[in-house]
């Protein structure tokens, strides 16, 4: 069987699998239990001087018949005390000693506060530092959370106040409301961050109730933005983890966090180089379980495929993601439509007709009307195997391999 074992700037848990900072890993009672159902770490949901909460916290964005496909929370950082909090990770750590325990911290920008934080939580036994630098909502209105974050100067200098008492390694988790989340992960490199995880959430309104006026969730008639989280994230989280894997000027262990919930989606993460990944989301919508699932998977897939360690395919897509110039504009690909599977729908004619490049026609066979591609406008845009409902009926065929004739190969030799 293959190893899953995941090591995160020198952390080490028996698999890639930890749950994410947030409502489900705010006791000892909920990380016992996520133990002993199979993750191999958590971050303790960020600690910090006790807040006060609202009533109500949660919406969420469901498109038909899929629950949470996005999900939005205006709920802030541990309502418990420090003592009560810190007392209960020494209290884990003891019980789980091979599992990954992190402290999540959120103080106010003082270098002194800081310090009094880091060696309080560290004195807990705990594997290493999370310094939360991305919460978008009501923290931010306090000089921290993604305040912090939006500013490399700060996130630098906050991080090397760390640095300078922390004994453990510092994991600086970085906000995607951001322009270039380069930006971010190299101030938390040149501040001496040990590693980076992203995405926190991101800045969002849900919906509104068509009745009362009032955006969701509502308190007391009013609501506020929220962190945006969920499976409708993870494109995002994707793009941002690999520019910071391809980047030369942040060369630092990244943890992949952004709507994971499926064994593939945590492998997507670490081909674009994560050392391993955060969930909350799955584990707030599924429950603890969802973790057999999650090892299972991706160890019969890494058997599969023969990888022996998460190593072997770790960073393997980083070098397939490159910028639009590089891309081949002599490469072709066309639709192809298996009719025995075809149902007759015609989604794919009027996507393509109204939508796209009316390159699919209605032609006669067995008596009806039915699509077919007109393989010579076809410009392989995939928009009809998108929309079409039967699985492997629409696929694309390669027509021309390409002769590496890029914009930028154009523009060299003056013919862009």
């Amino acid at each position: 069987m293959p190893d899953l074992t995941a090591d995160l700037a020198g952390i080490r848990s028996p698999n890639p699998f930890w749950l994410a900072s947030g409502p489900p890993t705010n006791s000892e009672y909920q990380i016992a239990r996520a133990f002993d159902a199979g993750w191999g770490g958590a971050v303790w949901k960020t600690v910090g001087e006790p807040i006060v909460n609202v009533s109500s916290r949660y919406s969420s964005l469901d498109i038909g018949t899929r629950r949470m496909m996005g999900f939005n929370n205006i709920e802030l950082i541990t309502d418990r005390t420090v003592e009560d909090n810190l007392r209960e990770v020494a209290s884990i750590k003891r019980r789980y000693p091979d599992h990954a325990v992190i402290v999540s911290l959120m103080v106010e920008p003082k270098r002194e506060t800081w310090h009094e934080f880091v060696k309080m939580s560290e004195d807990t036994g705990a594997d290493g530092l999370e310094l939360n630098f991305g919460c978008p909502h009501g923290m931010s209105e306090r000089g921290m959370g993604s305040s912090v974050g939006q500013v490399p100067e700060y996130t630098k200098m906050i991080t090397s106040w760390v640095k300078e008492v922390a004994r453990t390694p510092v994991i600086v988790k970085l906000t995607p409301n951001i322009t270039d989340i380069t930006f971010a992960a190299r101030a938390a490199y040149e501040g001496g961050a040990d590693a980076v995880s992203l995405i926190n959430t991101i800045n969002s309104i849900t919906g509104i109730d068509l009745d009362t006026f009032v955006p969701r969730p509502a308190v007391a008639g009013k609501s506020s933005h929220g962190g945006y989280c969920g499976p409708a994230v993870k494109p995002i989280a994707l793009h941002m983890v690999s520019a910071i894997a391809a980047d030369e000027g942040a060369p630092i262990p990244i943890s992949g966090i952004g709507g994971i919930e499926r064994w593939d989606d945590a492998a997507e993460f670490i081909l674009l180089g994560a050392s391993n990944v955060q969930v909350c989301t799955a584990a707030m919508h599924y429950g603890f379980r969802i973790v057999e699932e999650l090892r299972s998977g991706l160890s019969t897939w890494m058997e599969e495929k023969g990888f022996e360690t998460l190593d072997d395919f770790r960073g393997r897509s980083v070098n397939a993601v490159t910028d639009w110039g590089n891309l081949d504009l002599s490469y072709k690909i066309v639709a192809s439509i298996d009719w025995k599977k075809c149902i007759n729908c015609k989604l794919c004619y009027i996507a393509c007709e109204d939508g796209a490049h009316q390159s699919i026609e209605l032609v006669r066979r067995r008596g009806e009307m039915i699509p077919s591609i007109k393989q010579d406008d076809c410009v392989g845009c995939n928009l009809c195997s998108l929309v079409c409902p039967v699985d492997d009926c629409i696929h694309m065929v390669e027509r021309d391999p390409g002769r590496g004739d890029t914009w930028k190969s154009r523009v060299s030799a003056g013919k862009a």
